[in-house]
């Protein structure tokens, strides 16, 4: 694997740091990511008690890594 000890600081310099929801590997656009249903809330977005879905916030889907290696 690379390094990735600037991916913090790379993320926040671009802007993109605050479109990543907590389930979320890589921020949105990432070469190598796609969108995939929500694990969590299996893409209603709502979470047991009604609220919003703390893995996706709400939306329904995660950005997870395709692929591998």
């Amino acid at each position: 694997m690379g390094n990735t000890t600037n991916a913090p600081r790379e993320m926040a310099a671009a802007g993109t740091s605050n479109d990543m929801s907590p389930g979320d590997e890589a921020p949105p656009g990432t070469p190598g990511t796609g969108e995939n249903i929500c694990p969590t809330c299996s893409g209603s977005g709502a979470s047991p008690d009604g609220g919003e879905c703390p893995t996706c916030s709400g939306t329904g889907k995660v950005v997870e890594a395709i692929g591998g290696a």
